[in-house]
This record gives C-alpha cells, sequence and structure tokens, in this order.
C-alpha cells in the first residue's frame, strides 16, 4: 500500500549545497582569529551567496514577534462583553417605554435597576443575573454573554472552542464538563504515577474528539494542554491590574455555570505542577488598537512563545548547538514554507561540513580545519593569485607554469607524458624527410607530420631551492589590518610548492618579540599578537639555519614586515626589545643577513605601510645582499610573493617580469 505526503524539500532541481564558498568564508574566518566552530557558525549567521542565513531569518521572527505585540490589545473579550451588555440594556428600556400594559411602579423600578447599574462591566453582568428581562431581545443578548464568556474561557485552554461551540446545546455543555471532570482524574492519577497507557488510550477513546492534535501519549497530551495554559496564564499576567479583576469577575458567568471555572482551576492546577518547566510567570506588553479575546489572545501568546522559541534556536548560541534544532514545521507555520527551506538547506551545509572531511576533532575536542581542508584553501588562495599574476601585462598563468627548467638548446624525440615545448622545425624537417623519401607516394601540396616526427625541446633539471617566508607578526600588523593578508599569501605560496614544486623546501618563520619556525595549521590558526616588538633578528637566524641544512639547494629569503627592527636575541639567549631601535638591534639584523647574502639567498623584502623610517632601513637592507625591495597593496600580497618564489625558479627571468604586475597600487622599489 502506497502512501503519500506533502512534499517539503525545497526545490529539488536547486543545486547542492556550495561547500567551496562555504570553506573559503570559514577559512578567511579562522585566519581572522575565529575557531573553526565559530567560524562555520558565522558563515551559517551570514548565509551565502543567494542563500539566506541564520540573522536574515531571525530578524523576520523578531519582526513578526513586534508586529504581534503592536498590532493587538487584550481588551476584546470585554469590548464584545460590553456591547453585548448595553445592546441588552438598551433593548430592555425600549420595552420598558412600550408596554403600557405593565405597573408603573414596576416599571419605574426597573428602569432605576437598570440606570443604577455599576460602571464596571463586570459588576454590571453579575448584578444582572437575577433581573427578570422582559424583553425577548434584551434576555438573548445577556445569555450570549454567558454563552462567550464560556467558549472564550474553553478556547483559552482548548483552542478552536469558541467556533466549535457556538449555539452549543446543554448536552454540548454537560459532554465538556464529562471530559474537564476525566481529564483532571487521569492527570491527578498520573502526578502519583497511579496511571496506566489503558487509563489514557480509554480517555481518548471517550473524549479524543475534543483534542485535534491526536497526542498519542499522556506527556503528549500534557505538553499541549501546558503549553496553551501556560499562554493563557501570560494573558492574564499581561493585563492591567483591573482587566484581570474584571474578567475573573465575568469568568463566574461562563455558561451561567461556576462549577466549569473550578474544573479549568483544577486543571491549570495539575498542569503547573507536572510541567513547572513553561513560562507561567510571563507577560509581555501590547500597545495596538485591534481588540484579542481571550482565546485569540492566548493564540497571540503561544505564537510569541514558539516565536522566542526560534529566536533562541537561530541564535545558536547556547553550548552544542546544531541546526537540527531549529524545528522546521514551527518555522514554517510562522515564516511560511521558504523560511524552512532556507533552514533545511542550512542544516545541509552544516552537516555536508561535518562530514566531508574539512573539520576534524582534535584530542582537546575543538574543531579544526582538516589538512583536506588547508589544502582546498589553500588551491583557491593560489587561483586567486593565480588570476591576480595573469591579469598583469605580459605574465604567464601560474596555473599553466610547467615545473622545468632552462632550454638547453638540443631536443629529442617526443615521449608520450612529455610536456616540454615542441621544437617546431626540427619536427617539421622531420616529416619533409619522411614523407621525401617515401617511394610511390603521390606528391602534392604540404606536409603531413606523423607522432613519430615530433621532437620536444630538452631543459635543464631545474635546481631545488630551500625557502624561507619570514612574516611579522608584531602588534601593528594585527592593528593595521594586515594579518589575514599574510595568513592567506603564507598558504598560497604553501600550497604552490607543495602541489607543483615538491622538491622545495618551505621554512614557514613568524617574527613578533621574538621568532619561530611553525607549520602552515598553526600559522593559519594564529590569533592576533599584541605583543610590542618586531625580532628580524631572530627571524634571519632561523632562515640561515634552513639554508644551512640544506646546502645543496638555491635559498630564497622573503620577508613581509612592517615595521623596523626593534628587538634582537641577546648572546645569552633573552630578547632584548626598544623603540625607537637600538643600533645594536640593527647591527644584529644587518649581521644576520650578511650571513645569508654569503649562503647566496636570493632576498625579496615586501614593505607593508608608508612608514618613512620603514622605507629607508628596508632599502639600505636590500641593497647589502643585491635584493628586491617590493610595496605592495594588501590584496596583491599574495601575487607578488609568489610571483617573487616564481622568479627565484627561473632566474634569468629578472625583476622586470614582475614590474607591471601592481598598475600603480604597489611597486618595485629596487
Amino acid at each position: 500500500m502506497s502512501r503519500y505526503r506533502r512534499y517539503d524539500g525545497g526545490d529539488p532541481l536547486a543545486p547542492p549545497v556550495d561547500l567551496a564558498e562555504a570553506l573559503d568564508a570559514i577559512g578567511q574566518d579562522v585566519m581572522a582569529g575565529y575557531s573553526p566552530e565559530r567560524a562555520m557558525q558565522e558563515f551559517l549567521r551570514r548565509g551565502g551567496q543567494g542563500q539566506t542565513g541564520l540573522d536574515d531569518l531571525a530578524r523576520r521572527v523578531a519582526e513578526k514577534r513586534r508586529e504581534l505585540l503592536a498590532r493587538h490589545n487584550l481588551d476584546g473579550t470585554l469590548q464584545e462583553v460590553r456591547e453585548l451588555l448595553d445592546k441588552a440594556v438598551l433593548e430592555e428600556r425600549k420595552q420598558l417605554a412600550r408596554d403600557v400594559t405593565m405597573d408603573d411602579g414596576d416599571r419605574a423600578f426597573r428602569e432605576m435597576q437598570l440606570e443604577g447599574l455599576p460602571p464596571s462591566t463586570a459588576a454590571a453582568v453579575s448584578e444582572l443575573s437575577s433581573y427578570d428581562w422582559q424583553s425577548q431581545e434584551a434576555r438573548e443578548a445577556y445569555e450570549q454573554i454567558k454563552d462567550l464568556l464560556g467558549r472564550e474561557v474553553l478556547d483559552q485552554r482548548f483552542a478552536g472552542m469558541k467556533q466549535a461551540l457556538e449555539g452549543a446545546t446543554e448536552e454540548d455543555r454537560a459532554a465538556i464538563n464529562e471530559m474537564l471532570s476525566d481529564l483532571n482524574e487521569l492527570l491527578e492519577k498520573h502526578r502519583l504515577g497511579d496511571d496506566t497507557d489503558e487509563d489514557f488510550r480509554e480517555f481518548m477513546d471517550r473524549h479524543g474528539d475534543f483534542f485535534p492534535e491526536d497526542p498519542q501519549t499522556i506527556d503528549e497530551l500534557m505538553d499541549a494542554l501546558a503549553a496553551r495554559s501556560a499562554a493563557a496564564q501570560r494573558m492574564l499576567n499581561s493585563m492591567t491590574a483591573e482587566q484581570r479583576a474584571e474578567l475573573m469577575q465575568l469568568s463566574q458567568q461562563a455558561f451561567g455555570s461556576p462549577e466549569l471555572m473550578e474544573q479549568l482551576s483544577r486543571m491549570d492546577d495539575n498542569l503547573r505542577a507536572l510541567r513547572p518547566g513553561e513560562d507561567w510567570g510571563g507577560s509581555e506588553e501590547f500597545g495596538g488598537d485591534q481588540g484579542l479575546g481571550l482565546g485569540d489572545g492566548t493564540g497571540v501568546l503561544q505564537d510569541v512563545a514558539d516565536l522566542d522559541a526560534l529566536a533562541e534556536q537561530l541564535s545558536q548560541s547556547y553550548g552544542g548547538a546544531r541546526m537540527d534544532d531549529v524545528d522546521l514545521d514551527l518555522l514554517a507555520r510562522q515564516l511560511g514554507d521558504d523560511a524552512a527551506v532556507d533552514a533545511r538547506t542550512l542544516a545541509e551545509l552544516e552537516k555536508a561540513l561535518r562530514e566531508s572531511g574539512y573539520l576534524k576533532r582534535g584530542s582537546d575536542g575543538e574543531l579544526r580545519l582538516s589538512p583536506k581542508a588547508m589544502r582546498e584553501l589553500g588551491r583557491a588562495l593560489l587561483r586567486d593569485v593565480a588570476t591576480r599574476l595573469s591579469s598583469r601585462q605580459g605574465q604567464r598563468d601560474v596555473r599553466e607554469a610547467g615545473a622545468a627548467g632552462e632550454r638547453s638548446g638540443a631536443s629529442r624525440a617526443w615521449e608520450f607524458g612529455d610536456t616540454e615545448p615542441w621544437d617546431v622545425p626540427r619536427t617539421i624537417g622531420n616529416a619533409v624527410r619522411r614523407t621525401s623519401g617515401e617511394r610511390g607516394r603521390p606528391s602534392g601540396p604540404g606536409v603531413r607530420i606523423h607522432i613519430d616526427d615530433v621532437e620536444v625541446q630538452e631543459t635543464e633539471a631545474r635546481t631545488q631551492a630551500a625557502v624561507a617566508l619570514l612574516v611579522d607578526t608584531s602588534f601593528s600588523m594585527a592593528m593595521d589590518g594586515r594579518w589575514v593578508p599574510m595568513k592567506r599569501t603564507a598558504l598560497a605560496l604553501h600550497q604552490l610548492i607543495r602541489s607543483r614544486f615538491r622538491g622545495d623546501d618551505l621554512q614557514l618563520i613568524s617574527f613578533g618579540r621574538a621568532a619561530r619556525t611553525m607549520e602552515i595549521e598553526e600559522l593559519t590558526a594564529l590569533d592576533a599578537r599584541w605583543d610590542k616588538g618586531t625580532n628580524l633578528h631572530h627571524a634571519l637566524l632561523l632562515a640561515n639555519r634552513h639554508f644551512r641544512k640544506h646546502p645543496n639547494a638555491q635559498p630564497v629569503l622573503l620577508i613581509v614586515t612592517d615595521g623596523e627592527p626593534t628587538s634582537h636575541l641577546e648572546p645569552h639567549g633573552e630578547v632584548y626589545f626598544d623603540y625607537p631601535p637600538h643600533p645594536l638591534t640593527i647591527a644584529y639584523a644587518v649581521r644576520e643577513l650578511d650571513n645569508a647574502g654569503r649562503l647566496g639567498a636570493q632576498v625579496t623584502f615586501f614593505r607593508l605601510g608608508e612608514d618613512p623610517g620603514l622605507a629607508r632601513f628596508v632599502d639600505s637592507m636590500a641593497k647589502r645582499v643585491d635584493g628586491r625591495v617590493v610595496a605592495p597593496e594588501l590584496d596583491d600580497l599574495g601575487a607578488a610573493v609568489v610571483g617573487s618564489y616564481l622568479g627565484s625558479r627561473a632566474p634569468s627571468s629578472g625583476a622586470a617580469n614582475y614590474r607591471d604586475w601592481f598598475g600603480g597600487r604597489g611597486y618595485w622599489v629596487g
């Protein structure tokens, strides 16, 4: 037997969730100092391109909540009762005026009773409970008050009762009293732990028509009743003291039977004891002009409670929060199906991120970017660098850069898998000689090239490089917004070397008050440092140690900094700091740079900022070792560093190849 239900999965033709966009955004936040967990939550809050985020959904929830409270007030039932009371009194006065058979004394007494009614609606209704109405229309209007109050107080606890009981008979009211009595007995047995599943089934068999929610267990029944009952209490709490007093007095007139209120009060007490976690003491401030009856007001308070629950779920600000916590059915009821589809997409994105292997949980329980995520992020950054490089005049696209070295001038026959360029003259010459030597071949225009004719240009084996990237991690880098571009640069270079130049050895060295080597994962997750100090001396010591470990490799020294050296290592290992820079600090940095020059290092300084003192220092340092200075804009830093590295891999290309990279936004100094 086939079963069908309403499809609620969103657009079946919609593209899958975009993990690349999410990973890039998460990576940027991680490099800015966020934990991967927080970075993922921030992306879910912001959303992606064409994807609504949690913040937008939360904004819509807050707007609806404000709209509900600003549109309504809680005088609806009192207004309806007052209108019916005025109608009853008016019809009675009309009858007294036109009834010529009535005793004048009796007429005067009745008119005095009507004239002397108290201004309080509840007191007036109570006082007229024993009045002998002469007008049939007046009597019916007064009975409507009792009927309205009965339906309203029931609608407070059982949604839909106001409409369902319109025109109810005495039998209907008796059935309600019987249901309430049985319900209270069931709840009280449950409080004592004496109830059974059979008790619940018997109750539902007898009174299930009163519960369209169709609860399957007594807990589901209590949850629904307690949520509505607590909302009714919050509505009373939201009224003024005068409104509360009038409604409590009027409620005694419900159906003309005080027993109804006794049963409802008994039910409220049971539910309060069974569900103490409900909000029984809250209140709201209504400021609109659209009156709400007791039932509708309770419904609005339930909506407000639902919206508050959604706001908490969408905030994801509590421990262990997950997108699966968001109640999609509740969100669809309050904001529509589109909102639920947006939330479901975010949940699928979160699940995909957690299950894709991009995030891994360390031994301390914290999420981290996995090596797979680092590779993906590095590839994305390298693509961005490649785009910037290929957009410069006369520059080749890094994505097409081969791993071969300089051409040797010789050629050889092509073999499967060769990526070297063809030697076109020799290839055509081979084809001509082959075709001219073939006997019996008819002559004709053109030369046909066979695969055996192809020769490729031989290249010299490229030299292995030992690369040291020194990145400034002093407080000014974070203060001036250079922290993330520095990390992006390091990750792009790391990805290029690991993927295209595997024979090269990259050492990442951070230098603030002191220097240290670190892996790319550590540098990527490094929080902003606020310690003063720029210890270039220590960083150069570590770089030279790296070069000495690779005596057969070409040393390549890349230094990214935004400040002059202000600290150095003393011979006993302590860090010395002074500002302005102490002459000894400068001398130590110069000595280690000279050592790098003697090791044959190709040196490039990347100067960030416009500080004249830094410019003079960097220029003089670069001249000592025949190095170069680049002053790029922040968003071109990655292209500048990668381009300088590629230049070191093809020395004959020289610095001139990179002069036009910056398009006026940065420039080569030397």
